[in-house]
């Protein structure tokens, strides 16, 4: 398969295309590095990066930024980088994407374990989690026949905790090749609408 990963320079990102690599053509694209630039959160350089790309079986994202701290002290500008960059910015890439996947290709997006274990300083990351999980849900019933979509929902990896751990407490953290291994369930296997929790 031609999967395209976006992101693909991050923690997670890198672990995704090491875990696919051997067994798919990996096209890589980020807001920095890769082999493609794109910004998800501007849906026009979602479109220009879909026109370089062309025809792919499968979209991976694990690209999206989100503002953390206290919510009462949290300004509207910082409360909308969740919402536009990591929550419509892959909704935007889900859509896009229908019309560049070839016949049952999938799309797989990226949410995080405070949809369901929130944490103090993360209210954003809670609120923009669970809209994508419940966005993939929903959105299964109306991708075009034979297309999917999954999400994978991670809590802290062990790469993050020297420096995020104390954020969570009580949590040890998955290592990124665990999170990759349900990015590949996602990509490689049939099921759609889900969420795939890896704690």
């Amino acid at each position: 398969m031609k999967i395209l990963v976006v992101g693909a320079q991050g923690t997670i990102g890198k672990a995704v295309v090491d875990e696919l690599k051997a067994r798919h053509e990996i096209v890589t694209a980020g807001r920095t590095r890769g082999e493609h630039r794109v910004d998800i959160s501007d849906l026009a350089s979602i479109q220009r990066l879909f026109k370089e790309v062309g025809k792919v079986d499968a979209v991976v994202n694990a690209a999206g930024d989100v503002h953390f701290g206290p919510l009462l002290d949290m300004t509207p500008e910082q409360l909308q980088v969740g919402l536009a960059h990591k929550l419509m910015g892959q909704v935007h890439l889900a859509l896009e994407a229908t019309k560049h996947l070839s016949p049952g290709g999938s799309v797989t997006l990226v949410a995080g374990t405070l949809s369901r274990d929130p944490i103090r300083f993360g209210a954003s990351a809670s609120l923009v989690n669970s809209a994508i999980e419940g966005f993939v849900r929903a959105a299964a019933i109306e991708f075009p026949a034979g297309m999917r979509i999954n999400a994978v929902s991670p809590t802290i990896l062990r790469e993050s905790l020297a420096a995020y751990g104390s954020f969570f407490p009580g949590t040890e953290g998955v290592p990124a090749k665990n999170v990759a291994l349900a990015f590949s369930k996602s990509v490689e296997g049939a099921q759609t609408g889900q969420v795939y929790f890896v704690e």
